[in-house]
């Protein structure tokens, strides 16, 4: 077995280890809104459920050479965005609003995305998720980086969900209906696969 000191290797030495080890990983699509107004939407895999009590969710954000991504400085300027999950019939869509974009152009309008409006935040959703969620912000942190400051880490409350009706059943989402897909590395994706049951020891 390689041991291997990760003081020694490159960012994106770690980088290609990280994502290539932990995986599946969830997809998170967020909207947030822009001071000026122009929704933005991005794709996320570092993401995850923090609490359920509150509920809660984490995301990520990496900065490229310290510079703070418009989902970062978004949420943490207005305190609100959507998270939506990523599944086999949005996918495509989604792909598309990772384009690098200037601030002031939307990849909603890119990618031919649908608006929802939000119950109870400004920061609007879309309608191609089976699954969205309203956030606030409840924490942010600047974390990593030796020369400058490597992601802005999220923690949200969730104020609202969004669930499509027919993947709902006596308070369980069905994981097929839902047909998530997660992130592996480089351009590969998963879906759901073979589902197994475990019982938990007593």
């Amino acid at each position: 077995m390689l041991s291997i000191d990760p003081i020694s290797l490159s960012e994106r030495d770690n980088y290609k280890f990280l994502i290539g080890s932990i995986i599946p990983r969830p997809i998170a699509f967020v909207t947030t809104l822009s001071n000026e107004g122009v929704l933005n939407g991005a794709p996320f895999s570092y993401f995850n459920i923090v609490s359920s009590n509150p509920p809660m969710i984490s995301l990520s954000i990496q900065r490229s050479s310290g510079r703070q991504k418009d989902t970062a400085r978004n949420i943490i300027e207005s305190k609100q965005f959507v998270v939506h999950i990523v599944d086999e019939q949005n996918v495509e869509k989604i792909n598309k609003t990772a384009a690098n974009l200037p601030p002031d152009e939307s990849e909603i309008e890119l990618a031919g995305l649908t608006l929802a409006d939000s119950v109870k935040i400004s920061v609007p959703g879309v309608k191609e998720a089976k699954i969205r969620m309203e956030c606030s912000l409840e924490y942010s942190l600047e974390l990593g980086g030796t020369d400058s400051i490597g992601c802005d880490f999220i923690i949200g409350k969730v104020v609202q969900f969004h669930i499509e009706k027919d993947i709902y059943e006596n308070g369980r989402i069905d994981p097929s209906g839902l047909a998530a897909v997660s992130r592996l590395a480089g351009n590969n994706y998963a879906k759901i696969g073979e589902i197994f049951e475990i019982e938990r020891p007593k």
